[in-house]
């Protein structure tokens, strides 16, 4: 697996505005894999069954599979525009999905184009932007007696708590960035006397919110 950061969604984010009384629903997830993004798809032609369009774009990174549709809508005004949204917001492995009820009141190829490209956006600001950022596994033994002080400690490093064990000490699995596993290593060698196991077990990208 390439440790290259990238941009995805950092949830699953939902819109609706009415444009010349042409009803837009925006929905973003974040997918995992091509079957993930059909079936959200699948959900939403099955949910908005009487809409006039359900216009989608979806991209995994892992495997390079893109797909879009106009859906009906006239060539170019739809599809293409949801996917250039989040081309050039950098974004990756995403499913979006754009639902449209027509209001009776034709919106031209300039305005659709304008209408699908603003609930593409609008959804994924609903969403938010998280980075796959490269972490580190760590793994932390320590007493009873250590455990308060060190976990006081954990948000000034940025570390995110994984899983706790107590059992005869306490065992903790961690995510930081190497950056600051540096200085919490350090810091836990201080607060305990270096009787505290702290070392890293691996390297994952994780997603880190970037827009709270």
């Amino acid at each position: 697996m390439t440790m290259e950061e990238y941009l995805i969604p950092a949830g699953f984010g939902e819109i609706e505005y009415i444009e010349k009384r042409s009803r837009f629903i925006g929905r973003v997830w974040r997918v995992k894999d091509e079957a993930e993004a059909l079936e959200h798809l699948r959900e939403t032609r099955e949910r908005h069954w009487d809409a006039s369009h359900n216009v989608y774009a979806y991209r995994v990174r892992s495997t390079g599979a893109m797909r879009y549709s106009d859906d009906g809508e006239p060539s170019g005004t739809s599809g293409m525009p949801v996917l250039d949204v989040f081309r050039k917001a950098g974004i990756e492995d995403f499913c979006c999905v754009v639902t449209r009820y027509f209001g009776g009141i034709l919106l031209g190829a300039g305005g659709l184009v304008r209408a699908y490209s603003r609930s593409a956006s609008m959804a994924l600001e609903a969403a938010g932007r998280a980075r796959m950022t490269l972490l580190n596994s760590v793994s932390l033994v320590c007493s009873y007696s250590q455990y308060e002080r060190i976990r006081a400690e954990l948000p000034l490093f940025g570390a995110q708590v994984e899983g706790t064990e107590f059992g005869a000490d306490v065992e903790l699995e961690l995510r930081m960035t190497p950056e600051s596993f540096a200085g919490f290593s350090k810091r836990v060698t201080e607060l305990t006397a270096a009787t505290a196991l702290c070392e890293v077990t691996g390297k994952s990208l994780c997603p880190v919110r970037i827009d709270k």
